[in-house]
């Protein structure tokens, strides 16, 4: 009849496959559904399926878990790489202070000169509170005049040096961070080729020696890479040859300085 709608709820009149077909064809999630489709039909009661039916939240829990933690830590680690560069150049201006040196009765002052210095560094670990760099330090000196009574002595004498080391930076990520330094490597002298009294210089033209250099400064942050930094280093090693025998042994070369260190990954 037109309008009525029929229910079809009597077992019997649907017939149903056999369930060791249903689970020969199926997949193991369908065969379930199926079966308990089958025994609600059975039962004469109509079945209408939840959405959603396969229990999949503790694993939907795990996987939201794990991406969360993936994400934390790449973002972490790029926060870590963007505060804490890896490579510092600095370029600093400073000056060599005098010194005096004696052996017997020869007396004389080694004056003062212009240092020009490069440091590069790169951070081998650390974290908020002190940090560890490599580093290679160099400095040129083109000229420190020697005054003396004794007018044969070397007239001036230039200087380089070049001293591996190691470094310790304190808060390495504020806006100041103080640090110290250690190191050992190569000095060498170039001595003039006349003496105080104008004659010719009998001293070798070039000494080389072993230097060992100690310090200490601060960076402080400027603008984005850019940083400025001041410091204080002695460089601990053999004099230059100053024509005579009876000045010996090492000499202290202390230099303050200032200028920029750069900083990328």
């Amino acid at each position: 009849m037109r309008g009525v709608r029929y229910r079809r709820t009597d077992p019997t009149t649907f017939p149903l496959p056999r369930i060791e077909a249903r689970r020969l064809l199926l997949p193991g999630p369908l065969v379930h559904l199926s079966l308990a489709f089958t025994q609600e039909m059975q039962d004469g009661v109509e079945v209408i399926p939840r959405r959603n039916t396969f229990r999949c939240s503790h694993d939907y829990r795990g996987m939201k878990f794990t991406i969360t933690l993936v994400i934390s830590l790449s973002l972490g680690i790029a926060t870590a790489q963007e505060v804490a560069p890896r490579h510092e150049i600095g370029l600093t201006l400073g000056g060599l202070f005098g010194s005096q040196r004696s052996g017997g009765v020869t007396r004389l002052d080694l004056g003062s000169g212009v240092a020009l210095q490069a440091n590069y560094g790169y951070h081998l670990l650390g974290n908020e509170t002190a940090a560890l760099y490599g580093e290679v330090h160099f400095l040129a000196n083109p000229l420190r005049q020697v005054n003396s009574a004794d007018q044969t002595l070397t007239r001036d004498a230039a200087t380089i040096f070049l001293t591996p080391g190691l470094r310790v930076k304190f808060f390495p990520n504020r806006s100041v961070a103080p640090y110290l330094a250690v190191g050992g490597g190569w000095a060498v002298y170039e001595q003039s080729t006349n003496t105080l009294n104008g004659n010719p210089n009998l001293a070798s033209r070039l000494v080389n020696h072993g230097a060992f250099d100690y310090g200490g400064g601060a960076d402080f942050k400027f603008w984005r890479f850019v940083g400025l930094r001041a410091e204080i280093r002695d460089f601990y090693a053999g004099g230059p040859s100053y024509n005579t025998i009876a000045i010996r042994g090492g000499q202290h070369n202390v230099v303050a300085g200032g200028g920029l260190v750069l900083r990328f990954r």
